[in-house]
């Protein structure tokens, strides 16, 4: 379990069938072998820990369904350690089970924030609300408005400069989890 508070922007190193290897000190601080660690939203194990840098070994269904297939060596990737009992939820409860990407469509500065949209697969825009959590590569966001199947999120700079957002380009693919509790919920709903 995450909260969608990224520690460090990592790097990629290696991304090979089967295999990533990242480097983030940062994030390895409270990481053993074994622990897990949200790569862009993703939770993997962290096979090998080798001076600041881990291996995960990745499925090939994890590389269908998420954007790690696309990253390549000096790729910049949102990494967060798992959480410990007692710790501060200072995003939302985030499993790094990602539900699945999402495309930027626009990106555009207002004073000292950026808006960017994105697109959410329909079976997954049922659950975005204005005001609701989506967590995007990992990163725990508030939703500023919904517009069919396109959600407008609100950066504030310290988003922008502790994550890799300040990338994100019309175009850019990201990973989408929507938030645990709004799926539960309509699970509840649709069972009455």
């Amino acid at each position: 379990m995450f909260s969608g508070i990224v520690a460090e922007v990592g790097t990629v190193e290696v991304v090979e069938p089967g295999r990533l290897r990242v480097r983030g000190p940062q994030a390895l601080l409270r990481t053993a072998v074994g622990g897990s660690v949200s790569v862009n939203g993703v939770c993997l194990t962290a096979a090998r820990l080798d001076h600041g840098a881990f291996e995960a070994d990745v499925m090939p269904e994890t590389f269908r369904r998420t954007s790690l297939a696309a990253l390549g060596p000096g790729s910049r990737v949102n990494l967060e350690p798992a959480l410990g009992y007692g710790d501060e939820v200072g995003g939302h409860l985030v499993q790094g089970h990602v539900d699945g990407t999402g495309e930027v469509v626009a990106v555009r500065d207002e004073g000292n924030s950026r808006w960017v949209d994105i697109t959410v697969p329909p079976d997954l825009a049922r659950y975005c609300v204005v005001k609701g959590s989506i967590a995007v590569d990992g990163t725990s966001l508030t939703i500023a408005a919904v517009e069919g199947e396109v959600v407008s999120l609100s950066l504030i700079p310290h988003t922008l400069q502790s994550t890799i957002a300040s990338g994100y380009v019309p175009g850019s693919v990201v990973n989408l989890e929507i938030d645990i509790l709004a799926k539960y919920v309509a699970s509840f709903l649709s069972s009455r």
